[in-house]
């Protein structure tokens, strides 16, 4: 064989020629007798019952958790700002399924706040300092509010890495974050309202 000569096309034998010529007849034999191409002759289910067993298993997957239908939030007080809370069931970026964040306003603990679920809580106009407990590495973020009598105001409680929020510290913690009225509005219907707080 020429050092420039290619391995193919193979070249066969009378006896590996005669071998391959044997199978391919037994599967023509089998495409005859049954009708069926050769790949399908090990499918032991019909079709319908593999997509009914598809279905049966879809359906214990485990299914959202009921949103119970809240009372309306009370009127605002003309002299108080309302300020509510958010934690989203599914955001983008994950979630910590076991951690409940204590929420701190001014470095004082409010409540924690599970996720899935939004409430509110009415302060007197000022200027308050929210930041949310740390469960993953302590970055110190945290939001300032000015809140002005009978406004309201919507912020999120999510995890979010470190860096994303200018902090040096890496790792992913959870933090306090302003959202627009037309989007918070949207969210609060799917939430679990656990009203004022």
């Amino acid at each position: 064989m020429s050092p420039f000569s290619l391995p193919w096309p193979r070249r066969y034998n009378a006896r590996s020629r005669a071998k391959i010529d044997k199978q391919d007849e037994a599967v023509d034999g089998y495409r005859r007798d049954t009708g069926r191409d050769a790949t399908q002759r090990h499918s032991r289910l019909p079709n319908w019952l593999g997509a009914l067993l598809i279905a049966l298993i879809a359906g214990c997957a485990p299914q959202p958790a009921a949103i119970s239908a809240a009372a309306p939030a009370p009127s605002l007080a003309p002299d108080m700002a309302r300020v509510w809370f958010l934690r989203q069931a599914d955001p983008v970026p994950g979630n910590i399924y076991a951690a409940a964040p204590v929420i701190y306003v001014d470095r004082a603990p409010l409540v924690p706040i599970q996720q899935g679920t939004a409430f509110f809580h009415d302060f007197a106009p000022g200027r308050y300092r929210l930041s949310a407990q740390a469960f993953g590495t302590y970055s110190g973020q945290h939001d300032i509010l000015h809140l002005d009598p009978g406004t309201e105001t919507y912020v999120q409680v999510i995890a979010v890495a470190n860096w994303e929020l200018g902090s040096p510290v890496g790792g992913w913690s959870f933090a306090v974050l302003p959202m627009t009225p037309i989007v918070a509005k949207q969210y609060l219907p799917i939430l679990a309202d656990l009203g004022q707080r």
